[in-house]
């Protein structure tokens, strides 16, 4: 079966930077899209920011399996209620995969809970990306370390959790360092963090950045099915605990009833 992935575009330097629209004629999201179905197990479609609902309907994020997520200039004209209708699926099992400026997504900054602040510099910079967890599987098929010509500088220090795995770690042409590839879990979801994708570069043409997304995908495709009662908090009746039980003591709910939120 395969792996369903929705691309999701922000879709706004494409129509107003005739830089981005030279390298980028179909979109970001398109070129993305299409160099993840180079792999005959993944599926991908698009969405973008101007869909109704941002492309991310209820059935739209139903039948996805991994979401890859890229957004910069327009992070704030994203619907509340889509964000957390995209939590709730990764709470529940969905992959999500943010690209690039997606750290200061709402998305990416619920999950992850804190600022996700770091620093930048735009310079056109030679980009040295090393593989420091070899045998992960987001690393597969990758040289020890590869470089793009042109990418945005990005700095420590990155104010995001601490990942379950560090899978690359950049250097600059200037000199500073990054961590370029995280992972996390949320819920029943996986999540990859990878932060080249500077949309006035060539990024997403780049063979080793395509195999890194395809690879990522795969890393983050989750088969069971949706945890779908994951954000529910039911009250259990006495009388269907496992063992044989005699209600004690006073109680502020009355059978059956919701508790606090």
């Amino acid at each position: 079966m395969a792996i369903r992935t929705t691309v999701w575009g922000e879709n706004v330097h494409e129509q107003e930077n005739t830089v981005v629209q030279g390298l980028y004629p179909d979109g970001m999201h398109a070129t993305i899209a299409g160099a993840l179905n180079e792999h005959p197990s993944i599926k991908a479609v698009t969405a973008t920011l101007q869909e109704p609902e941002h492309g991310l309907t209820v059935k739209r994020l139903a039948e996805t399996d991994v979401l890859v997520w890229w957004g910069h200039a327009a992070h704030g004209d994203v619907d509340d209620a889509i964000v957390e209708r995209v939590q709730q699926r990764v709470w529940e099992g969905m992959g999500l995969i943010v690209l690039h400026s997606g750290h200061f997504s709402k998305i990416f900054k619920r999950l992850m809970g804190t600022p996700c602040s770091l620093k930048w510099r735009e310079a056109g910079e030679r980009e040295r990306i090393w593989v420091i967890n070899r045998n992960h599987p987001i690393a597969r098929g990758l040289p020890d370390h590869f470089e793009l010509d042109m990418e945005e500088m990005y700095s420590e220090a990155f104010t995001v959790p601490e990942p379950m795995e560090t899978v690359f770690i950049s250097w600059f042409e200037g000199g500073e360092v990054f961590r370029s590839g995280l992972t996390y879990q949320r819920g029943a979801g996986k999540l990859f963090y990878f932060r080249p994708g500077h949309e006035t570069y060539p990024t997403y043409h780049d063979a080793n950045v395509c195999q890194v997304l395809r690879n990522a995908v795969e890393w983050a495709y989750n088969p069971a099915p949706a945890w779908t009662s994951i954000a529910t908090a039911p009250n259990v009746p006495v009388e269907s605990a496992l063992e044989p039980l005699v209600e004690k003591g006073p109680k502020l709910h009355a059978a059956g009833e919701e508790g606090f939120r």
